[in-house]
């Protein structure tokens, strides 16, 4: 996964007389935490990049200095460490020279000789009085608490800093008019930095007659080779049209390479699925972090061309450490079970069926399914699985007047028995992909905030990453189940 630079450094006593005293101990303790944080492991075992300074900063020159040294080195989010009492104005020749653009995390120990804790008040203090965005973690360096504090805001400065100038890709418009998909360029470009191009679907369609037959044989022998069950019917779903999905998949995959877009969407409905064929294991593929030439970074990839669903998804993306992340329908709430059932045609990662690092162990799982005709005419396979029980993170972007927010919530997915499983899928889609969720929040409180007919998720417990990144972006965060608000007019307007 990609990572922008994080830079740390000190400000210190500017006093000659007093700053030699500690100053060695104070670089020991910057060079700590560039060592913990370099030891963060994102999904595919890559880690942050961390620059420490040459010099920590004890006058007006040495912070321009060192702020020159960041911006060269192109640090793109920045911690400030305290250990001692600083000069706090000291800030300010530093912050201007590197930018008040970058997230920015004031960090201290918890020492009564040396208040570090005093120094970053101060400092911090005359950041947030300029309107300067930070955030404040202060304790003991080896407590394991603070650690994962301090983790998790790196997650999500990564985040925020890797989406901006971000460029997505979108194949064909909002698919069947689905305005809660679109990409709203004002606000979004507030918000995160990050703008859209729009190609037709067509530029897919010749894209896929560059593709060379041999790789498309070569994944599609994968298909056949790893997956549980490929229900060939001679007419929706066969060789030819499943081999059709392969080469879409290497069509999207090249043409992104060559636009430069870090993600994408892909419309589908109605001129692919009616004329084509349907995307949904090019979506999988897209989304999974593998194929058959081995792993790969996941490239979040959103059905009907879901703009915000697709920066959610992005974000949720990053702030994972690179995890593949899930596309859903909102679709069917089971009272009796309090359970959702989340499935939609096509985009769910299939490393979700096992969450194995071996991609034969989640593709086992798999069983791929004639398209249904009366929706999508092309045919090719839809793609069916449950996906394995473990803690997830739900989450959508939404917008309000311009003024976008960010519904989260916790929660995880179920394994239900055989019996009950057949027959919840039964009443959606059997030969769709499921996700059978248990939210931490109540019926009413879902209905009452959720603002789109898609959602997205992540495994494991991203809120505290989440909170940070819309801090850092400010973006609205509503959590459910943490009752702060009644109703969503109240959230906005009370």
């Amino acid at each position: 996964m990609k990572s922008p630079r994080i830079g740390i450094t000190m400000i210190l006593d500017e006093r000659k007389h007093v700053y030699p005293h500690y100053y060695d101990k104070c670089f020991d303790a910057v060079n700590y935490w560039k060592g913990f944080i370099e030891s963060i492991r994102f999904f595919d075992g890559t880690s942050p990049q961390v620059i420490a300074p040459s010099e920590l900063i004890t006058s007006i020159n040495s912070a321009r200095r060192v702020g020159e040294e960041f911006l060269e080195k192109k640090v793109k989010a920045v911690i400030l460490n305290f250990n001692v009492w600083d000069f706090p104005y000291l800030v300010w020749p530093f912050i201007n020279t590197i930018g008040k653009d970058k997230p920015v995390l004031c960090l201290s120990n918890n020492e009564g000789k040396y208040p570090g804790n005093v120094g970053l008040l101060a400092t911090d203090g005359a950041l947030r009085q300029a309107g300067v965005r930070t955030h404040r973690i202060i304790g003991d360096p080896r407590d394991p608490q603070v650690k994962e504090k301090v983790r998790k805001w790196v997650m999500a400065a990564i985040a925020a800093v890797n989406i901006r100038n971000e460029v997505y890709g979108m194949y064909g418009g909002h698919s069947m008019g689905m305005e809660t998909g679109y990409f709203h360029l004002v606000p979004i470009q507030r918000y995160f930095g990050t703008t859209v191009y729009q190609v037709d679907q067509l530029l897919i369609v010749e894209k896929m007659k560059e593709v060379d037959d041999r790789e498309v044989e070569k994944g599609l022998k994968w298909l056949e080779e790893n997956i549980g069950e490929i229900k060939y019917d001679g007419r929706m779903l066969t060789r030819e049209t499943l081999a059709k999905q392969v080469r879409l998949y290497l069509a999207v995959r090249k043409i992104n390479e060559e636009m430069g877009f870090d993600f994408c969407g892909i419309k589908g409905q109605r001129e692919l699925s009616e004329h084509v064929v349907i995307p949904d294991v090019a979506e999988m593929l897209l989304n999974d972090p593998y194929d058959w030439n081995g792993f790969k970074e996941p490239t979040v990839c959103a059905t009907e061309a879901d703009a915000f669903g697709a920066l959610t998804m992005q974000v949720l993306k990053y702030v994972s450490g690179g995890m593949p992340v899930l596309f859903m329908d909102v679709r069917l709430y089971h009272p009796d079970l309090n359970v959702w059932d989340f499935c939609n045609s096509g985009v769910h990662a299939s490393w979700y069926a096992s969450r194995s690092s071996n991609p034969r162990e989640n593709l086992k799982k798999v069983t791929l399914y004639p398209a249904l005709e009366l929706y999508f005419k092309a045919g090719g396979a839809s793609v069916s699985f449950d996906a394995a029980p473990g803690e997830l993170t739900f989450a959508r972007l939404g917008l309000y007047k311009d003024r976008v927010y960010m519904v989260v919530v916790k929660g995880e997915s179920v394994e239900l028995d055989e019996e009950t499983r057949r027959r919840i899928n039964a009443e959606t889609d059997p030969t769709w992909p499921h996700v059978h969720a248990r939210l931490n929040c109540s019926y009413e409180e879902f209905v009452e905030f959720f603002p789109a007919n898609h959602i997205h998720a992540v495994a494991g417990d991203r809120v505290d990453e989440l909170r940070y990144f819309c801090q850092i972006t400010g973006v609205k965060l509503i959590v459910l189940g943490e009752g702060r608000y009644k109703s969503f007019w109240e959230a906005f307007e009370g």
